[in-house]
C-alpha cells in the first residue's frame, strides 16, 4: 500500500464502532450513543445536532441536511433530502423587477425554509433505536452548560462576525460585541429549549407552535415572504443514490438537487488518465484534475437544479459525456475558465460519518450555507437562519432559476464508495464549491495511489475557484507551483487548509473498521 508519507495523524482502527467529524465533543457523543445500545443513525443525529452548538458558524437547527444510510443487515443504499424549499410566494420575476440580477446573502429572499430538523425526525423514525430524547440529550446538555470555541471554529468565527446581523449579534458575539477567543464557553440556552420541544413532541416542536412563529416573524419583518404554512409543509423524502465506477469502485452519491452527479462526471472524466503513473503531488496530475474539474463544473451550473425540474442527469451521469470533455483537455496547457457563477458560493458546512458494529452506515452532511448562513436569527430562540436560496439563480428558464416550492441546487454531498458489491467506505469533504472535487480527488487518492483513508485525506489540495485563481496549499512544493503557472494557471496560496475530510472504512476481512479525520479542522475519528 502506497500512503502519503508527511506528518500527519494516524488512523483510528475499532471493532464496535466509529465516528468521524470535525469537532471532538461531537465525536465523543455519537460514540458515547453507540455505546449506550444506540445505532449509527442515532449516533449521528447526536453528533450532527450538537455540532450546531459546537460549530454554529457552520450549521445548526435553520439549516439543511443531506444523508446516505447503508442499514445493518443489507448493502442497499438509500439517500435522504432534507433541504428546504423556497417558500410558495418566492419570485424571480419580482426579484428582477425589483433590479436583482443575484439573490442577495444577508436577506429573507436567499431564506429557505429549513430542512434538517424534519430528516432527523424521520431518520430517527425509521431507523434508529432510540428516541429523540436520548439522541438530542447531547446537545441539549452542551447547549446549557457550554462549548470551549475551538481554535479553528474561533478562527472561522471571527472572520464571519460582521455577517451577523440584529438578534444574531445578541446570540453569537460576546456581551462585548467580539467573537469569542479559543477557549471561551459558548453557550446557547434558547437553543436547548427548542430540542427539547423537539425531543418531546418531533418534527411539529419546530414547524408548528412558537417556534415556528419565531422564525416567521423574524423574516416577515424584514420584508420575506415566508409563511407558517410553508414551514409546517416542509417534508424530506427518500431517493436513490447515483453512481459510477471508477476503476472497479463504484462512487455513490446523494441524487440532486445535491451537486452529487458532478463528482461521478468528474470522476469519469479523470478515468480516462492514466493518474496511477503520475506522482500524486506532482504538477501533472494537479493540471488534469484541476482541468476536468473546470470542465465538469461547467456542466453541473447549467444543468444542475431541483430534481423535478432537471433534465440532463443522464447525460452528466454517461460515460461517453466524460469521454468527450477528456478529449478537450490539453495535457501542457491550462484552458479558460468558465464564467463565474451567478449563484452564491460558500465553504462552510459540517459532515459526519459513523458506522456501528452492525455495519449500520450513516454519511451526513449538514449546512447553513455561508458563515452564519443569512446572518439572521429569529428573536425568541435564536435560530440562525441559512441562506441556501442563495444558491437558486435569477436567469429566466434556467432550471434553477429560483421559484416558491422549489429545492435550489445544493454544494452539500455525503459520499460512499462501494467494492464488489459491498460498503467499503463512508465519507464527505466539506468546503462548498470544492466538494465535488475533494470527492474526486478522495477516490483517487485511494484507488490510484494505494493511500489509506488517513493518508488520502492528509494530502495535499488545490483547487481552482469558478472564476478565480488556482487555490494551492502550501503542501505542494515551490517547483509545482511555478509548473502550474508555466502551463497557464493563475496561482494563489489558499488562505486557509481547502476544505474538510472525514472517513470510514470497512475491512470486512477482519471485521475491523478504520477512520480517518482532517487535520485541518478540529475534530477526530473516534471508536470503541
Amino acid at each position: 500500500m502506497r500512503t502519503f508519507q508527511r506528518p500527519g495523524r494516524s488512523p483510528v482502527f475499532a471493532e464496535n464502532g466509529l465516528c468521524a467529524t470535525s469537532h471532538p465533543l461531537a465525536a465523543k457523543a455519537a460514540v458515547s450513543i453507540l455505546e449506550q445500545g444506540g445505532n449509527a443513525v442515532d449516533a449521528a443525529i447526536a453528533g450532527a445536532v450538537l455540532l450546531g452548538i459546537c460549530e454554529p458558524q457552520m450549521t445548526g437547527i435553520g439549516g439543511d441536511c443531506f444523508a446516505l444510510v447503508k442499514p445493518a443487515g443489507d448493502e442497499r443504499i438509500v439517500a435522504l433530502n432534507g433541504s428546504g424549499r423556497a417558500p410558495a410566494a418566492l419570485s424571480a420575476e419580482a426579484m428582477r423587477e425589483a433590479g436583482l440580477t443575484t439573490i442577495p446573502l444577508d436577506r429573507p429572499e436567499a431564506v429557505t425554509i429549513p430542512g434538517a430538523i424534519d430528516a432527523f425526525c424521520r431518520l430517527s423514525d425509521d431507523f434508529g433505536l432510540k428516541g429523540l430524547d436520548e439522541v438530542l440529550a447531547p446537545a441539549i446538555h452542551y447547549a446549557e452548560a457550554g462549548v470551549p470555541v475551538a481554535p479553528r471554529v474561533a478562527l472561522d468565527w471571527a472572520e464571519a462576525a460582521g455577517d451577523l446581523q440584529g438578534e444574531a449579534r445578541k446570540y453569537y458575539l460576546c456581551k462585548d460585541g467580539k467573537p469569542p477567543r479559543p477557549g471561551i464557553l459558548f453557550r446557547h440556552p434558547r437553543q436547548a429549549e427548542v430540542l427539547r420541544r423537539i425531543a418531546v413532541g418531533g418534527r411539529a416542536g419546530f414547524y408548528e407552535g412558537e417556534v415556528a412563529e419565531d422564525m416567521v416573524a423574524a423574516l416577515t419583518a424584514l420584508g420575506g415572504c415566508h409563511t407558517l404554512e410553508d414551514f409546517a409543509a416542509t417534508a424530506c423524502d427518500y431517493g436513490d443514490p447515483v453512481s459510477g465506477d471508477y476503476r472497479g469502485t463504484d462512487l455513490v452519491e446523494h441524487p440532486p438537487n445535491g451537486q452529487g452527479a458532478t463528482a461521478i462526471l468528474l470522476a469519469n472524466i479523470l478515468s480516462e488518465f492514466d493518474l496511477a503513473s503520475l506522482d500524486p503531488f506532482g504538477a501533472q496530475r494537479a493540471h488534469i484534475e484541476t482541468e476536468a474539474s473546470k470542465l465538469a463544473y461547467d456542466a453541473r451550473n447549467r444543468f444542475m437544479a431541483d430534481a423535478d425540474h432537471m433534465t440532463r442527469l443522464a447525460h452528466m451521469l454517461d460515460p461517453a459525456t466524460a469521454k468527450k470533455l477528456a478529449a478537450l483537455i490539453d495535457p501542457g496547457k491550462a484552458a479558460p475558465n468558465p464564467a463565474a457563477l451567478s449563484e452564491a458560493v460558500h465553504k462552510d458546512t459540517i459532515y459526519i460519518t459513523v458506522i456501528d458494529r452492525d455495519h449500520m452506515a450513516v454519511s451526513l452532511i449538514y449546512s447553513i450555507f455561508h458563515s452564519f448562513g443569512s446572518g439572521i436569527a429569529s428573536e425568541k430562540y435564536g435560530i440562525l437562519l441559512q441562506n441556501r436560496g442563495a444558491g437558486f439563480t435569477l436567469e429566466a428558464g434556467h432550471p434553477n432559476e429560483a421559484a416558491g416550492g422549489k429545492r435550489p441546487m445544493h454544494t452539500i454531498i455525503p459520499g460512499m464508495l462501494r467494492r464488489d458489491g459491498r460498503l467499503d467506505t463512508a465519507f464527505g469533504v466539506m468546503g462548498g464549491q470544492y466538494q465535488s472535487c475533494g470527492h474526486a480527488r478522495f477516490l483517487s487518492n485511494m484507488v490510484d495511489f494505494g493511500m489509506d483513508p488517513q493518508a488520502a485525506i492528509d494530502g495535499p489540495r488545490l483547487f481552482s475557484r469558478p472564476g478565480g485563481a488556482l487555490e494551492v496549499e502550501d503542501g505542494y512544493t515551490d517547483a509545482v507551483r511555478q509548473a502550474l503557472a508555466d502551463k497557464g494557471h493563475d496561482i494563489t496560496r489558499a488562505p486557509v487548509g481547502i476544505g474538510g475530510a472525514q472517513a470510514i472504512r470497512i475491512h470486512h476481512d477482519i471485521g475491523v473498521l478504520e477512520g480517518g479525520s482532517d487535520p485541518r479542522k478540529d475534530g477526530c475519528a473516534l471508536g470503541y
